[in-house]
């Protein structure tokens, strides 16, 4: 809980959230602990001091200072340019996934090779607008034909992602520190399906608190310690990276997280499933917004509390109740069905919106 509980944007009729000045960052900590630390890419947190990435943890910024680019060309957002090294504004040449990942190989080919550092390279691609290099849409559409216009262009997005990945891992193995650097990749939501994204079997996808929105594939590498190819099907939340990285590395936590260590999983090793109960929640919206989900402010929230799932798809609609061992496409709402079990996870859930409830979110009360 750090007031965050929408997407913080330029305007503050369509922002929601002010980053908490007693929230401890990753960045800081291992700032703190002696690592070299630096953002490639978007920041996502606050647009004004004292909530800009140097002075949250980080040494190094180079990237974008906004929610999201309106053109991944001319790297605007609303005609305000956001692009920073550091804190100065600049204006590079080139699409935004190419800038990001050169940015990321030129800091690894500087990184002093005796000093531990942590990278966190955030790309805006594949969110919208759906913008691949001409050169990567020929060639999907040339080896796949029979794709729609639509998922070609996300395809070929993916695509121009991946290798950008690619040549940041050969950045590693060109300075002889793949065997010494954990490598954790992820996304934030599932695939948004009114660009072309295709979340398989599951229910809805991006903006929606269905699995096919908020399950979502992680991976992690650590040479000589995870084995490759290794498989987990264990529920984790993105809070929990930083206590198994510190865990991983030997840094204590000095302060109460939520968020859990899954490294003994990770390293193949026995470990207990959690007992916790998960939660998630979306502020967004806006007085004639086109988001449906959304026509005017409002908050959608999730409970999982082991099998069982409590859902709200929309801030005016009743909570949905799921048993996902039994139904995980989220077909059958039991919430008529077992009033018991709505009424323990609704009340859980009542109770986590208080805690929320503590944590202002709005500039004017945080300060």
């Amino acid at each position: 809980m750090v007031g965050v509980p929408g997407v913080i944007r330029t305007h503050d009729k369509n922002s929601w959230g002010y980053l908490g000045p007693d929230a401890v960052l990753i960045s800081e900590q291992l700032q703190q602990s002696g690592y070299y630390t630096a953002l490639i890419g978007k920041w996502h947190l606050g647009l004004e001091s004292p909530n800009k990435p140097n002075e949250r943890g980080f040494h190094l910024f180079h990237g974008f200072l906004g929610d999201m680019m309106d053109d991944y060309n001319t790297h605007l957002r609303h005609g305000i340019n956001y692009m920073r090294h550091n804190r100065q504004r600049i204006d590079p040449e080139g699409h935004a996934t190419d800038l990001f990942s050169d940015w990321a190989c030129d800091f690894i080919r500087s990184c002093d090779h005796n000093d531990p550092f942590f990278l966190y390279l955030a790309y805006n691609a594949p969110h919208t607008p759906i913008q691949p290099p001409d050169d990567w849409l020929e060639r999907v559409q040339k080896r796949q034909p029979q794709l729609s216009p639509q998922r070609a262009k996300l395809t070929a997005l993916i695509e121009h992602m991946d290798d950008g990945i690619g040549k940041v891992l050969q950045s590693l193995k060109d300075r002889g520190l793949e065997n010494e650097t954990i490598l954790i990749f992820t996304s934030d939501n599932g695939g948004q399906l009114s660009v072309g994204a295709d979340n398989g079997p599951h229910r809805k996808g991006k903006g929606s608190l269905y699995e096919g929105g908020i399950k979502v594939p992680m991976c992690m590498v650590w040479p000589g310690k995870i084995d490759p190819g290794s498989l987990s099907d264990r529920i984790a939340l993105t809070m929990d990276i930083m206590p198994t990285l510190f865990e991983a590395v030997g840094i204590k936590i000095q302060h109460p997280i939520d968020g859990e260590s899954f490294l003994k999983t990770a390293l193949g090793e026995e470990q207990p499933a959690s007992n916790r109960d998960l939660f998630w929640g979306r502020r967004e919206g806006r007085e004639g917004g086109e988001n449906p989900n959304f026509p005017k402010a409002g908050t959608i929230y999730a409970i999982r509390r082991g099998d069982w799932k409590l859902l709200q798809s929309h801030p005016e609609s009743s909570c949905e109740l799921y048993n996902l061992a039994d139904d995980p496409l989220e077909q059958h709402d039991l919430s008529k069905q077992e009033p018991d079990k709505y009424n323990e996870l609704y009340e859980a859930l009542m109770k986590q919106l208080d805690r929320y409830s503590q944590i202002p979110w709005q500039k004017d009360k945080a300060n």
